[in-house]
């Protein structure tokens, strides 16, 4: 009697990079911005863009914490119990958020020491714990970490936008180098000390999201 031989149909597999992947990198760079469109992390963005430099800081540590939590719980995702997805969460995010802050102590002290406890806060995010929810709960590990690359991307480039403005107008520097000469402060220039207040990065915020809407239309509710 012989063998039957059977055919194991395989799915082909899915490009690192494909059309797919992009889409989850850039989307949240413009159509799907966790600050703009989602409204997520607007407390830090109102608190930490004073200076371009804590801004690139917290964006990054926002991004290194949403991409490896991501990966973490993809990973589990067929582990964990749906009654206590939650505390898992946190738990992970705690130890990368932990892991994260004792890199900035060791190498950026200063800038740790400007950023106080938002780093800390970091585990509140709501950007974090929403991308858990939304995709890495139900997505494989390659696709949720680039989503979570993503989300951050989106959130550090609103935060150094604003960052951007605050710092120039509000004391004519960027990254803490003076850009703007004695010559025009001797001509009767002024700082504005309001655009350094944390209102005003709401306002900047506000326009940034309004600039967004009227350029892509589709953003706009009806």
């Amino acid at each position: 009697m012989s063998e039957t031989a059977v055919a194991v149909k395989q799915e082909p597999k899915e490009e690192l990079f494909s059309p797919k992947n992009k889409k989850l990198l850039t989307d949240p760079l413009n159509d799907s911005n966790p600050i703009t469109v989602q409204v997520l992390g607007i407390c830090s963005a109102l608190a930490i863009t004073v200076q371009m430099k804590q801004a690139l800081v917290m964006g990054i540590s926002v991004m290194v914490v949403t991409a490896f939590s991501n990966l973490v719980i993809s990973v589990m995702r067929n582990l964990i119990p749906s009654r206590i997805r939650i505390i898992v969460q946190l738990v992970v995010v705690a130890a990368l958020v932990i892991l994260v802050d004792q890199v900035l102590k060791a190498y950026v002290y200063d800038v740790s020491k400007a950023l106080s406890v938002f780093v800390g806060l970091i585990i509140t995010n709501c950007i974090v714990m929403g991308r858990l929810e939304a995709f890495a709960l139900a997505n494989k590990p390659w696709p949720s970490f680039i989503d979570g690359i993503g989300n951050g991307l989106g959130y550090t480039i609103i935060l150094m936008i604003v960052a951007t403005f605050r710092e120039l107008f509000g004391s004519g520097k960027l990254f803490g180098m003076q850009v703007i000469p004695d010559a025009v402060y001797e001509m009767g220039y002024q700082n504005n000390g309001m655009v350094i207040l944390p209102p005003m990065a709401l306002v900047i915020v506000g326009i940034i999201i309004w600039i967004q809407r009227a350029k892509n239309t589709k953003l706009i509710e009806n």
